[in-house]
């Protein structure tokens, strides 16, 4: 299983807690890696920690570190509590190109172009999404424009909504610290959309803007230093993954998006994620996965990904 970048590790080694870079997140993709990067980690909570603290040093959505801890108080967890970084992912089902944004997990994966003998890698960051009443859109997009420093003109739609709320908007944010696009902005070839930085950066992790994908400010620095014009962008739904990774089948199981969440949940879309992957590599199997494992998966959704093998089970450890 690949180690975590030696940069996270000497951050989990030590406990303290910087904001750590955006290529912190970036995993060779090796031949026999499979399709899943990274490794699950344990820490101990200093007392003065919190889950929002430690998602953003760690680059991490609240809904992920929230969901790999569901027994921990997230604003106290308390001296010596132990704290599951789920840092392990397994790769959505998309063409390995160009930059992916996975609304239901709220992570984008961005595959930039291998140089000449350099090896093929993935860098992944934590990102917020839009509220139920306004989704960020599915579908396959490049990027037409790269705006550093951007002001914000926003849609007579949310300054209606703003004004209702007693808290108006002018016709135009200029670049700044009061302005919710941040210091970077990527904009979609679909009309209104961008990647942007954010000055909430508590959102990350959650259904907060108005449809555009939000990243912590370190990682849309990078992002926006790595892409270029013309890149291009799938915005998927995928609230269950399955694959294989050292001869072992793991799923990988998030609350589908909405207002019900889990209770909203297909376990019968689960089977057919995993019974697809069976069909495609269930030659690089070890030994038979146990699908009775699948219901109590499907009903944690935890998100964290998990091996249908008793000894190999990682969630929960």
């Amino acid at each position: 299983m690949p180690a975590l970048p030696l940069l996270v590790f000497a951050v989990l080694l030590c406990g303290v807690l910087p904001s750590v870079p955006a290529a912190a997140r970036t995993f060779i993709l090796a031949p026999d890696n499979g399709d899943l990067v990274g490794e699950l980690r344990h820490i101990s909570a200093r007392h003065e920690d919190t889950l929002v603290d430690l998602a953003r040093a760690l680059d991490l959505g609240y809904n992920e570190i929230r969901g790999a801890n569901p027994d921990v108080d997230a604003w106290l967890p308390g001296e010596g509590t132990r704290i599951t970084i789920p840092s392990f992912y397994v790769l959505p089902q998309a063409p390995r190109e160009g930059i992916i944004v996975n609304l239901a997990e709220m992570r984008l994966y961005y595959y930039p172009k291998p140089g000449l003998g350099v090896p093929p890698s993935v860098v992944t960051h934590p990102v917020g999404i839009g509220r139920d009443d306004w989704p960020s859109p599915t579908g396959a997009t490049r990027i037409v424009q790269k705006v550093a420093q951007p002001a914000w003109y926003p849609p007579e739609s949310i300054r209606r909504e703003h004004a209702a709320q007693g808290r108006p908007l002018p016709r135009v944010v200029p670049p700044g610290p009061d302005n919710p696009l941040g210091q970077y902005a990527l904009r979609l070839g679909i009309e209104g959309y961008l990647l942007h930085g954010t000055n909430k950066a508590y959102g990350i992790g959650m259904q907060v803007s108005h449809g555009c994908i939000r990243l912590y400010p370190p990682a849309i620095e990078s992002l926006f230093s790595q892409v270029a014009t013309g890149t291009r962008v799938e915005l998927i739904n995928q609230p269950y993954k399955a694959g294989v990774h050292n001869g072992q089948l793991y799923v990988e199981v998030h609350p589908p998006l909405g207002e019900n969440g889990a209770e909203a949940g297909d376990f019968l879309a689960l089977l057919d994620v995993v019974e697809a992957t069976l069909a495609d590599q269930g030659h690089l199997l070890d030994k038979s996965p146990d699908l009775q494992l699948l219901p109590g998966i499907f009903a944690t959704a935890s998100g964290v990904p998990t091996a249908l093998h008793h000894e190999e089970r990682l969630a929960g450890n």
